[in-house]
């Protein structure tokens, strides 16, 4: 890390609430201590997505593409694509360059400060960087831009990550239960007058009204309600007797009242298995059929259904306002799929 120099931040004077965050380190420097990687990851911003909903809108979404996978320039997925490692492996993520500069947080991952993306504690991306971490915890995690984060997210700027122990997907941790089917749903509530604000709104501290979320759009895994009660990205197929697991992200701003039409249980929350061997007071929470679980923001959840029978068993999402409580869009806040078993 000689090469670095440390001197040249962005901020010049006292750090203050109003510059914290907007005066940011100028450099794009190498990443510190690279070492080789066991698995490599490109991502690289998009802007000007759109998502067409039920309502014949088309809203605008930022994201992350695979510049190596992706396909054509013009494609644009929502959510972005997922990275899926193994415990204990070195994972490089290449942000690679764009029109403005922008950050990969890995959110729930215990990187250096220099591979964490937050960017007025680090800095933001103007040419290519190679993130670097080594997860140490198998779970459900996402990766999100981090500059102007309240903004950015809400644009549809994240993804899944998902952290496999050594032995590979089948099993949640080493010791843990096992699936044999998976979902990752990814759930999202959206506010298309925020389509109206600068990507820089609310940077420096000036009253952008950010604080003023009212969603109209409600979706699971970029699929809009009520397109998720038949949409096969969203519903999710078993046969009796498998056991299914649900990887929950709540990628909204509200809190998240779910329930499921089968019994299920949690073994994992924010990356951290529940019944380890290693952890036996961290036991499984079961939520029986009908029960509410409740996620806040930016929360995961890992849950696991083992239908018995045949039959079509509805999920559904409720979306709170985060101060009043109610339910958001006028009591329309309101996402439903379904696990159908055979």
């Amino acid at each position: 890390m000689a090469d670095i120099d440390f001197t040249r931040t962005g901020v010049s004077g006292e750090a203050t609430y109003d510059n914290f965050s907007c005066n940011v380190w100028s450099e794009n420097p190498p990443t510190p201590d690279r070492v080789p990687a066991d698995i490599t990851f490109e991502r690289q911003v998009y802007s000007s997505g759109r998502v067409t909903m039920p309502d014949g809108r088309r809203v605008e979404m930022w994201g992350f593409r695979d510049p190596l996978s992706s396909g054509a320039d013009g494609d644009k997925p929502f959510p972005s694509p997922l990275i899926r490692v193994r415990q204990g492996q070195v994972v490089h993520t290449i942000l690679r360059s764009g029109k403005a500069t922008h950050t990969i947080h890995h959110h729930g991952l215990d990187p250096s400060t220099f591979n964490d993306g937050v960017g007025h504690l680090s800095f933001e991306v103007s040419a290519d960087y190679t993130y670097q971490f080594s997860p140490h915890s198998p779970g459900t995690y996402f990766y999100h831009c981090h500059k102007n984060t309240v903004l950015h997210f809400e644009m549809g700027m994240y993804g899944p990550l998902i952290v496999d122990p050594p032995e590979g997907p089948g099993t949640l941790f080493s010791g843990g239960p096992r699936y044999d089917v998976e979902a990752i749903w990814a759930i999202d509530d959206v506010d298309p007058t925020w389509r109206t604000l600068n990507a820089d709104a609310g940077l420096c501290g000036e009253d952008a009204r950010l604080d003023r979320f009212r969603p109209h759009y409600f979706l699971i895994s970029g699929v809009p309600a009520p397109r998720t009660l038949t949409d096969p990205r969203v519903v999710v197929r078993a046969r009796a007797g498998q056991a299914v697991l649900l990887r929950l992200i709540n990628a909204s701003y509200s809190v998240l009242r779910m329930t499921f039409g089968l019994d299920a249980t949690v073994f994992g929350v924010d990356g951290r298995g529940l019944g380890r061997p290693n952890s036996p007071w961290s036991r499984p929470i079961p939520i029986p059929a009908g029960r509410v679980l409740e996620m806040s923001p930016a929360q995961r959840i890992d849950v696991i259904v083992r239908p018995t029978r045949t039959g079509t068993f509805p999920v559904r999402m409720v979306f709170h306002d985060w101060v009043t409580d109610a339910i958001q869009n006028a009591g329309q806040g309101v996402a439903e799929t379904r696990i159908i078993v055979s």
